[in-house]
């Protein structure tokens, strides 16, 4: 005879297997958090999540070294939630959902977390508030719902006040550091449906454009097709660049701007190279409208200026809430230069964030193979000092070492 009691037991532990097993992850700052977590999961039967004190470098190395589901960040020692997490956000894969634990009582808090799409939990919290909480969390995943779906990665547009500019390396450069330095997870886009050297600056051999026909695209057009069309640059970084014998390059742009979307849903950046002369307006209001950041580079001519001047303006009268980056950056020795750097400054009625200086070697050093940013030069520095200002983090000048200096401390 079959015993109902042994019947509900099975599915009791069938449903606990089937609902509550995930992997999940704890970033701790105080030891009353990491303690009220576990003894919390194990008294509910869940699966234990790691428990790693709370660093950058913590983050870094242990979301992306493993398939982590659900991320706990205990921030009770923060001065300024939204701003931390911010900050970390670029090192959080988008497809994990993530709980911070504070004890910042402020609707501000709550907003700012839910726009950046982070779950939020009051500190102090009991075992039975923290278990329902990571349940409800939890079940949201199954069904595709809740803020998690809400977070879609950073859309950073590189643009050319005009073509030969180093658009393109720049836009290479800045995606090498995010992918090998801050293990952030990257897609760069290329508008150059006929050319260009983008393979070159990414060190990639035997490189080939995706092909891409007339009804290609259809209604199961997904994150993995998307991801089918890119070329992988390392295992954090990739780059889709496609073309066409039947499309024209308005289509192009349309085929190119969906793949986008559908990128950014699992990338922590999507990085738009628009370093074609070619571009028009309705390109700017693409950007405006999708992009969270725009990366204007420029050089010290006149043509290169008003071009900057009537973008800004543009932009100015759209409304667009971009964060914009200005860049000047000297393609040759800047005796070369028509324009003075305050000249410019003055015409664009702002201040230039980074100024590349001209470096004579850097051409032979990309062709032997090399990357800028792992050279010992000054367009090096002025590269990572570029990605800080894209992740949001204030840039403080290095010091280099001066004979001058030297002899100066030991008179």
């Amino acid at each position: 005879m079959l015993d109902i009691v042994d019947l509900l037991k099975s599915k009791n532990a069938e449903t606990v297997r089937n609902e509550d097993f995930f992997s999940a992850v704890l970033f701790n700052q105080t030891l009353e958090c990491k303690e009220l977590v576990e003894e919390a999961f194990r008294f509910e039967g869940i699966t234990t999540p790691a428990s790693i004190e709370n660093s950058d470098e913590n983050i870094r190395r242990h979301v992306r070294e493993s398939s982590v589901e659900v991320v706990l960040v205990d921030l009770n020692r923060s001065q300024n939630v939204a701003k931390d997490m911010e900050r970390i956000s670029h090192l959080l894969p988008n497809h994990a959902s993530v709980i911070v634990i504070g004890s910042e009582d402020a609707i501000s808090t709550i907003r700012n977390l839910k726009q950046m799409g982070f779950y939020y939990l009051f500190w102090p919290i009991t075992k039975v508030e923290l278990v329902d909480f990571v349940k409800h969390v939890y079940e949201n995943r199954k069904q595709q719902a809740g803020l998690g779906k809400n977070r879609i990665a950073k859309k950073v547009a590189f643009w050319g006040s005009k073509g030969g500019l180093g658009t393109t390396l720049l836009t290479s450069e800045v995606g090498l550091i995010l992918s090998d330095l801050k293990n952030s997870s990257c897609v760069i886009v290329d508008h150059n449906f006929t050319g260009g050297d983008i393979d070159i600056f990414l060190g990639i051999p035997d490189f080939e454009k995706r092909s891409v026909q007339k009804g290609g695209l259809t209604t199961s057009m997904d994150f993995s097709y998307a991801t089918s069309m890119t070329k992988k640059v390392n295992d954090m970084l990739s780059v889709i660049s496609i073309e066409s014998a039947e499309l024209n390059e308005l289509e192009l742009k349309e085929y190119i701007r969906i793949f986008a979307t559908e990128l950014a849903k699992q990338n922590n950046f999507i990085l738009e190279d628009l370093s074609r002369s070619v571009n028009s307006k309705k390109d700017l209001l693409y950007v405006s409208l999708e992009c969270d950041i725009f990366v204007l580079i420029i050089e010290p001519s006149v043509s290169s200026v008003r071009e900057a001047c009537r973008l800004i303006a543009e932009l100015d009268k759209i409304g667009s809430p971009l964060r914009c980056i200005l860049v000047m950056n000297y393609t040759k020795p800047e005796v070369s230069a028509t324009i003075s750097r305050a000249e410019v400054e003055k015409c664009l009625g702002q201040k230039i964030d980074i100024v590349c200086d001209f470096d004579k070697s850097a051409s032979k050093e990309i062709i032997e193979g090399k990357h800028i940013y792992q050279l010992n030069t000054a367009l090096s520095n002025n590269l990572h000092k570029l990605t800080g200002l894209i992740l949001g983090q204030q840039v403080v000048p290095i010091k280099r070492f001066s004979i001058k200096q030297l002899f100066k401390g030991l008179s």
